[in-house]
């Protein structure tokens, strides 16, 4: 009798443990995403000129990556600008990039290498057009600008096509009327210090670190670009009319601004080409979306990431990968 019921208690308890080893499988089978592999590899993201906030985006970005897709291994590379990233990505030599709206349109209307491969993921942030010059200078307007040393950035970057828009719209010849010089924002600064030059352009989020800095050790400021501007550009067609007006704040720059100052702002876009990985692209932009305010906190031009504009890609379609994502969120 006793053995009888020994038998019975024992066949109990391995049924009770049975059970309950089910419901633990069933809980870590809820709780943890077994079906789902992250991707992994390597991702090559090509970002921008040192100092710029390209590459600071890029960098922050790496960081998001590495908590939510742990088995990527991401690699950053510098260019210098829109234009290059462009050529980088449509021709294979990078996985994404970013690049402004403007410099994405030129580049499809010159018919360069792998145009038609181009596919955006999402829209970030505007960049704004700076043009700095020492507060003592005489320029007031871009027209001023004649007969000047200018900086108006590298061959491959966004800044160079923005610069030579905006001067042709104040009805300066960006070959003739002025002494341009292709530097970019790594040297920018030091050469308007030592009085090489006498202005730059730089187009890039606000705050650019390069500026803020030069503004704490030389007394400078921002040359408006007026809205009569704004209509000369859009009268250009093609990439310009990819350039809206915009109000640079009066904190972007505290030491280098009295008041708002009336500008220009082009989109950047978060660009890939066809053939990249839906899976990863799907993941990439969630990422991009969900870390807007971590990266907002120190790009501050980032916290204007929005889910509801980030699809938004003109002028490129969206990639499978990125309008996966999007549907996946749609209310």
């Amino acid at each position: 009798m006793f053995q009888e019921l020994s038998r019975i208690g024992r066949r109990r308890a391995l049924q009770g443990s049975a059970a309950a080893f089910v419901a633990f499988g069933l809980l870590l089978w809820w709780l943890l995403p077994l079906g789902e592999s992250s991707p992994g590899g390597t991702m090559v993201f090509s970002t921008g000129t040192r100092t710029g906030v390209y590459e600071l985006y890029g960098k922050l970005l790496r960081k998001e990556l590495a908590k939510d897709m742990p088995g990527l291994d991401v690699q950053l590379r510098n260019s210098e600008g829109s234009k290059e990233n462009l050529e980088w990505v449509a021709t294979g030599k990078v996985d994404y990039t970013i690049a402004q709206a403007d410099a994405v349109e030129q580049y499809k209307l010159d018919g360069e290498p792998g145009a038609d491969l181009l596919r955006g993921c999402a829209r970030l942030y505007d960049d704004y057009v700076h043009v700095v010059v020492p507060r003592a200078s005489s320029v007031d307007s871009i027209a001023e600008l004649r007969g000047k040393k200018v900086a108006v950035g590298p061959a491959g970057s966004g800044v160079r096509q923005t610069a030579e828009h905006v001067l042709k719209a104040a009805g300066l010849d960006p070959k003739k009327d002025i002494e341009p010089l292709p530097d970019g924002i790594r040297t920018m600064p030091e050469l308007l210090r030592e009085g090489k030059i006498d202005a730059f352009f730089w187009s890039g989020g606000l705050p650019t670190s390069a500026v803020a800095d030069l503004s704490t050790s030389l007394d400078i400021r921002l040359v408006e670009i007026g809205e009569e501007l704004v209509e000369e550009l859009h009268q250009q067609r093609g990439a310009s009319g990819y350039y809206r007006a915009a109000v640079m704040p009066a904190d972007a720059y505290p030491k280098a601004q009295d008041s708002p100052v009336q500008t220009i702002a082009v989109t950047n876009l978060l660009v890939t080409r066809v053939g990249t990985d839906a899976e990863l692209t799907e993941r990439l932009t969630q990422t991009v979306i969900d870390s807007r305010d971590r990266i907002g906190g120190k790009v501050h031009a980032a916290q204007r990431v929005d889910l509801r504009t980030a699809i938004y890609t003109d002028p490129l379609d969206l990639h499978e990968g990125a309008r996966r994502y999007y549907r996946s969120v749609k209310p």
